[in-house]
């Protein structure tokens, strides 16, 4: 090695300078973290032991608790099973205090008043009852505790004993009885926090109609339409919702009830079609196969080959699909349905007499049998009452005589001018004015914009003229609620030849020997008598009668132009 090499140093012996090891601060701190470590396991052990000795002292620990999941185990019949009831029985008796009950419920809520004392409240469809659950000799603090911590909408399983409280419980619907639970079992525990409540889904939706006084409003969360719908399993708990559906299958066995004492067969008719059945862009195209199909917009060309086939009175309830990318308050691209078909002998206002016989029907029906239920709902989106014409006289006005109506309030309307929304709750609000009725039918609608199985009414087809041919009156008519159309409807035409000749003369012409209208056609030159029908649409039918403030309300689960799931 050259003098100039430097020589390397020589590496620090363990424990001499240079290997210190841990810092005093570092020790330090591992020994606060060593005792804090020791003090937690300490606390835990402690803990645990408290808790199997409290377990070990705990009176009631079989009469509480999380049950197996149902249908995880093999079913066993017990046969000291107690019997369920309904508190809707319960709420019949006017003292049933002694009585020991089990039922099985929704836990509305749930508190802790103290660690002797728990209060809930039991829901059951449209009851609801208070819970007290307090500490005694035979009912442990644990169970109290753990009564009043359940996350509300679980589903328990209740036995407990009626009693009568000392004054009126005001919070539910049952005031006059509560009762002392006995045993208390989870069913089915709900998450503790939800997407939303459901009391905030039993009151008006901001800006779709409603009121509610500052006072209750303050500190509550604002639920949207929109938050609602994207909820709609936990909106749909709401009792008022429950009041809408019951009212909803209410009026489909009004419908089905008045029809067929009436001689109507109920029918299903596809839903697939090889052509639109309204004509126009507003159907839904699907794929199918190698070729293509439709939605229907109505059953209305499957009605009437059915009276072609000798059926003379046909009705159905079914979904109908329209493409309009109307993003209104009364519009849906899927709804339901009531639509009938039917024979008539000289007149196709005997049709519409039979049709306002109905709809008195339904209405009176509504009254009489879902009073309860249209309270409720009324309570919440306030409406004066649905007034129904004197001595059962639907107002029956030609279209040209609503017009006038308009012209004389001011409206510029033409002669054959469809109305528009605003015309139709303006003329609404001027028959309800001068017939007093809520309930109306305006006859004799413009051809032009009626489709193209239509019947003209006597008078264009007298008048006809091949270079304007779809001026003129028809022989169809719409029925109205609270200035809102409900249904829409017409003597069809029943002679192939001429209903061949409409259909090139139409506003929006189609070709009669497509493929997916030919048997249509075809079905009336067999000899077919005539016929007239309508379809109603049963969510609007449910909205006005209630005064729901959106048409959405009344469907389970909406389908508009922005709305696929859920």
């Amino acid at each position: 090695m050259s003098e100039q090499s430097q020589e390397l140093p020589e590496r620090p012996k363990e424990g001499e300078e240079g290997d210190k090891g841990p810092s005093k601060s570092a020790l330090k701190k591992a020994a606060k973290e060593k005792e804090k470590a020791e003090k937690a396991a300490k606390r835990k052990e402690a803990e645990d032991a408290q808790k199997k000795e409290s377990e070990a002292n705990d009176v009631s620990a079989d009469d509480y608790g999380e049950l197996p999941m149902i249908g995880s185990q093999p079913y066993v019949p017990r046969a000291d099973t107690a019997k369920r009831i309904q508190l809707a029985e319960l709420a019949k008796k006017e003292d049933a205090s002694g009585e020991e009950v089990t039922f099985r419920a929704i836990v509305e809520n749930a508190r802790n008043q103290s660690a002797k004392l728990a209060f809930l409240v039991f829901r059951q469809g449209f009851n609801s009852i208070q819970a007290v659950v307090a500490a005694s000799d035979v009912l442990s603090r644990q169970m109290v505790k753990f009564s009043g911590s359940i996350p509300a909408e679980s589903v328990v399983l209740v036995h407990a004993l009626v009693q009568k409280p000392k004054e009126p419980v005001k919070s539910t619907t049952i005031q006059h009885l509560e009762v002392h639970v006995k045993k208390l079992f989870i069913i089915a525990k709900a998450d503790a926090q939800l997407p939303m409540q459901v009391e905030d889904a039993e009151r008006p939706i901001p800006g779709e109609g409603g009121e509610e006084t500052k006072e209750e409003t303050e500190g509550r969360p604002i639920v949207t339409l929109n938050t609602r719908l994207n909820n709609r399993v936990i909106d749909l708990r709401g009792k008022h919702n429950h009041a809408i559906f019951t009212i909803k299958d209410g009026v489909s066995l009004l419908f089905t009830e008045f029809l067929r004492n009436r001689g109507f067969i109920g029918v299903n008719t596809p839903c697939l079609l090889g052509a639109p059945s309204e004509g126009g862009a507003n159907v839904f195209e699907v794929s199918y196969f190698a070729t293509k199909a439709f939605l229907a917009q109505s059953p209305q060309l499957y009605k009437q080959m059915l009276i072609a086939s000798r059926f003379e009175k046909v009705m159905e309830i079914g979904p109908i699909f329209r493409a309009e990318n109307s993003n209104t308050a009364r519009h849906l691209t899927e709804f339901t349905g009531l639509d009938l078909e039917m024979v008539f002998e000289e007149d196709y206002h005997e049709v519409v007499t039979l049709l306002e016989e109905l709809m008195l029907y339904i209405f009176n029906g509504l009254k009489d049998r879902y009073g309860k239920e249209t309270e409720l709902v009324r309570s919440i989106y306030h409406v004066e009452d649905f007034a129904l014409p004197a001595a059962g006289a639907v107002p029956r006005l030609h279209f040209k005589e609503g017009i006038q109506m308009l012209r004389d309030d001011g409206v510029e309307i033409g002669d054959f001018d469809d109305l528009s929304t605003p015309d139709e709750k303006r003329l609404g609000a001027l028959v309800l004015k001068k017939y007093g009725s809520d309930f109306y039918v305006l006859d004799q609608f413009p051809l032009a914009i009626r489709p193209f199985y239509t019947m003209p009414s006597a008078s264009t087809q007298n008048a006809y003229n091949a270079s304007s041919p779809n001026t003129g009156y028809s022989n169809s008519y719409d029925f109205f609620m609270r200035g809102q159309e409900i249904m829409s409807g017409a003597q069809r035409i029943h002679s192939a030849s001429y209903l061949e000749q409409r259909m090139r003369e139409h506003e929006s012409p189609v070709d009669p020997k497509s493929e997916g209208l030919r048997d249509y056609v075809n079905a009336f030159r067999y000899g077919c008598p005539p016929h007239a029908g309508g379809g109603i649409g049963l969510e609007r039918i449910v909205m006005l009668w209630l005064g729901l403030p959106n048409v959405r309300l009344g469907s389970l689960f909406p389908r508009d132009p922005g709305r696929l799931v859920p």
